[in-house]
């Protein structure tokens, strides 16, 4: 089975990529460096070859306080990047299945946030514009299949951890950014402050399991919208402690600053149509995840902070 990928150098890219080349698919990755997305002829190279399907995970945004500074650049770039994606799938795949990634920053807080509200409601304000291009991306994708009978599946992540994130100059996302900051605590004595009070909830959900389960619905399922979720949330706090008693870490000795960004308070998927489809799905437990993590993120830590 011949797949395109669009964002695959990026943390679920790089996961999705190898987990498909070991099912013996033939897997062409692309990140910005092999097609700037923004460019309306970027993927004319790549129509050549008829490809089964296409996974569109390619995006503009970036974790923390990112999108309170960057609405503008953030509506034009995904606009921009989405509309090429859609139109050469339309123009030149149209038999291709196109699987897009959606995000949880579109439900309303403190609704349901089940599947039928994705279009509905007002995201949160600091989120609102990557909220709205994912939804003009779905909207796209409906409308496109209303017309010509285009197949599409879009699915909703609840955060992904795992090896293998990407640690660089950019903001990194909560999860990683707790532990980060953990170690440095341990090893070179900094003071760990944390934004907001801890009381925030997230759900978390394994990588791997995210793109198992991705692959599995996209053979069951199409022309709808699927949330991935792991059922269950914990606080910023209880992150926070499990991740200083596997790092050893006191963890009195954590600050939290009330005074800055935290994005939505609670985001927990829905996940009946999930469990209906996939009862059996893979679910790692946030213990071993979280220790998993660490034993592949500390001696990244540690040769860094050695190089220094």
């Amino acid at each position: 089975m011949r797949i395109l990928i669009t964002g695959a150098s990026g943390f679920l890219g790089t996961h999705l990529c190898h987990y498909l080349a070991t099912l013996g698919w033939d897997v062409t990755g692309l990140s910005s460096k092999d097609a700037d997305l923004t460019d309306p002829g970027a993927l004319d190279k790549y129509s050549k070859n008829s490809y089964e399907k296409i996974f569109h995970l390619a995006a503009w945004t970036q974790a923390g306080d990112f999108c309170l500074y960057h609405q503008g650049e953030q509506w034009l770039i995904n606009q921009q990047i989405n509309t090429n994606v859609l139109r050469w799938w339309h123009e030149k795949q149209p038999k291709s299945k196109l699987i897009s990634i959606g995000t949880s920053c579109v439900y309303e807080e403190g609704g349901s946030l089940k599947e039928q509200e994705y279009l509905q409601g007002t995201p949160i304000e600091s989120l609102y514009t990557y909220a709205m291009t994912k939804r003009m991306l779905l909207i796209g994708q409906k409308a496109l299949a209303k017309q010509f009978g285009s197949e599409w599946l879009t699915v909703v992540p609840s955060t992904l951890y795992g090896a293998g994130y990407h640690i660089g100059t950019k903001q990194m996302h909560f999860i990683f950014d707790l532990a980060w900051k953990i170690l440095r605590g341990k090893h070179n004595g900094d003071d760990v402050v944390l934004w907001g009070d801890g009381s925030q909830r997230r759900e978390l959900v394994d990588v791997g399991d995210f793109v198992k389960t991705l692959v599995y619905l996209d053979e069951k399922c199409s022309n709808e919208v699927i949330n991935i979720g792991a059922g269950y949330d914990f606080s910023i706090k209880e992150v926070a402690n499990s991740l200083c008693e596997i790092i050893g870490y006191e963890k009195e000795k954590l600050i939290f600053d009330t005074t800055r960004y935290v994005g939505a308070h609670s985001k927990m998927l829905n996940v009946e149509r999930l469990e209906s489809l996939y009862p059996n799905r893979p679910v790692t437990p946030l213990s071993s995840g979280l220790r998993n993590l660490v034993l592949w993120l500390e001696p990244l830590f540690i040769k860094v902070n050695n190089a220094r």
